[in-house]
């Protein structure tokens, strides 16, 4: 397989905005904001103390992208990374792509000796669960919860 993981700048949000867009409408039910989007997108392009985002490159093409960020928990007694989003465009589905995504940046930071790689996914997408379980991602017998601070 001919992958290559680009880091993205900022002269990629274009397209990056187009495949969030996709992601978006197949995980969310909420209306996608392009703009809000890309500004957050940015903040992490721009800023590596934030996190990372990689086009994921199949013979040249686009296949989709991945954002990463870090945050600190005192459970881990230090900094962890968040696979924010994953995202392969569905004709690249089902290829491994996925699979060497996560193991290519499970090896980015373990060289920078951060913590556990972390990973949300909904129940109704039985694909990515099946995917993130192969790999040996594990429930941590949590449930994640969100209040809104903004209403």
């Amino acid at each position: 397989m001919n992958l290559y993981f680009k880091p993205a700048q900022s002269d990629d949000l274009d397209v990056l905005m187009t495949y969030m867009e996709d992601f978006h409408n197949f995980n969310h039910t909420e209306p996608f904001d392009r703009a809000a989007a890309r500004v957050a997108m940015e903040m992490v392009v721009v800023n590596a103390s934030i996190g990372r985002v990689w086009l994921i490159q199949h013979n040249q093409e686009t296949a989709g992208y991945a954002v990463k960020t870090i945050s600190y928990r005192l459970e881990y007694i230090g900094d962890y990374a968040f696979l924010d989003e994953l995202y392969i465009r569905p004709e690249y589905r089902r290829q491994g792509i996925g699979s060497a995504t996560i193991a290519f940046i499970k090896q980015t930071y373990q060289a920078l000796n951060i913590g556990p790689l972390q990973l949300e996914v909904k129940n109704d997408n039985p694909g990515a669960l099946a995917l993130y379980q192969k790999l040996n991602f594990k429930s941590q017998g949590r449930q994640v919860l969100c209040l809104s601070t903004q209403q």
